[in-house]
């Protein structure tokens, strides 16, 4: 990429986020078909399927940066996302809601909560694991990246248990909620897909079609972007946690505008919830490949943004409790207060990378 153009380094990296923007959107379509026609279940199809579905591009800049031992590129791709990622929801908080009101009123469920709770709790360890040793491990394995796996395995089980009902009024689900239950607009696509004859192997076929062109669009933005704006003078560290941020955020957002259109809104907060749940997991992945411990590689900005996910999901989680009624500039007071939050903290990170 060093030798290429600053003019075509920024095409290729434009490219890169229309292709991961449009297979976004296949991914979705096709996860949500393939859910249905595999039995697996609104938890388990939200939290797995489409968890690692719109994580593909996390996917390929981890794998890729742990196969050229670069451990601290794949944390910091990691948890970079993982802020971003929770702002995706005040996005659909102001462009995807109809009728106006907050997005937390609408979704409000306990089982959301327990959603975020995994995700804090995940974080939580991964915060402890960055504190390990680095010779800490045997056989490619390290203690605190499989402790994540598990943990995560657990919360899973928990989830797709609670998804089956709670022994809460109105099964866990707020009053005055999204009408219809959650997970319905899968059954929709399932059905328009069925109308237009798409069988099951052709929906797999796009799947994997769209899951291909992600992953080679995920490394490719990475090394583009990262050369251009390395460039225009951005350091590593802020443009892992801004730009390319953004950029492999756009699954997640197609996918939640899609899901919030079809008034579907407490799918929309599971996936992005579920997609942060999970991208703790690819350290597992990464300490594989390369044979020694990821964590322990992670910069003190990786650590601070680590805390600024947590903060930001327990932001999310308040708003799902208390569900505010009122919205300003389109948003609710959650939303607000999460972009707030996360600009005064890239202001912070600013400080720290320079």
């Amino acid at each position: 990429m060093g030798s290429l153009s600053s003019p075509l380094l920024l095409l290729l990296f434009l490219i890169s986020a229309a292709v991961i923007w449009y297979a976004g959107i296949k991914l979705s379509d096709t996860t949500d078909v393939l859910a249905e026609r595999l039995h697996l279940g609104s938890a388990l199809g939200g939290l797995i399927l489409l968890a690692v579905a719109t994580n593909l591009p996390e996917i390929a800049i981890t794998v890729s940066a742990a196969l050229g031992g670069q451990l601290d590129v794949a944390v910091g791709n990691i948890l970079g996302g993982i802020a971003v990622q929770t702002v995706v929801l005040a996005v659909l908080d102001a462009a995807g809601v109809r009728p106006r009101a907050p997005l937390t009123r609408l979704a409000a469920s306990l089982l959301l909560v327990l959603e975020g709770a995994l995700v804090v709790a995940v974080l939580a360890v991964v915060v402890m694991g960055t504190q390990l040793p680095s010779g800490l491990h045997a056989a490619r394995l390290a203690p605190a990246s499989l402790a994540i796996v598990v943990l995560w395995v657990i919360g899973l089980l928990l989830l797709n248990r609670a998804g089956r009902g709670l022994p809460w009024h109105e099964g866990g689900d707020a009053p005055d909620s999204q009408p219809e239950p959650r997970g319905h607009s899968r059954g929709k696509k399932e059905k328009a897909a069925t109308d237009r004859g798409v069988g099951t192997r052709r929906a797999a076929l796009v799947f994997a079609a769209a899951a291909l062109a992600t992953l080679v669009a995920g490394v490719v933005i990475e090394r583009s972007g990262e050369e251009f704006f390395g460039r225009q003078g951005l350091s590593g560290v802020l443009f892992g946690a801004t730009v390319l941020a953004t950029a492999t955020a756009l699954p997640e957002i197609s996918t939640g505008l899609t899901s919030t259109r079809l008034g579907d809104y407490q799918l929309a907060v599971s996936d992005i919830f579920g997609g942060n749940a999970f991208l703790p997991v690819l350290f597992f992945v990464a300490t594989l490949i390369s044979g020694k411990p990821a964590l322990p590689a992670a910069h003190g900005t990786d650590i601070y943004l680590t805390a600024l996910g947590i903060i930001l999901t327990v932001v999310y989680m308040a708003g799902l409790v208390f569900r505010p009624r009122r919205q300003h500039a389109r948003m609710g007071p959650d939303s607000i207060t999460v972009v707030v939050i996360y600009l005064v903290g890239i202001a912070g990170l600013a400080t720290m990378a320079t």
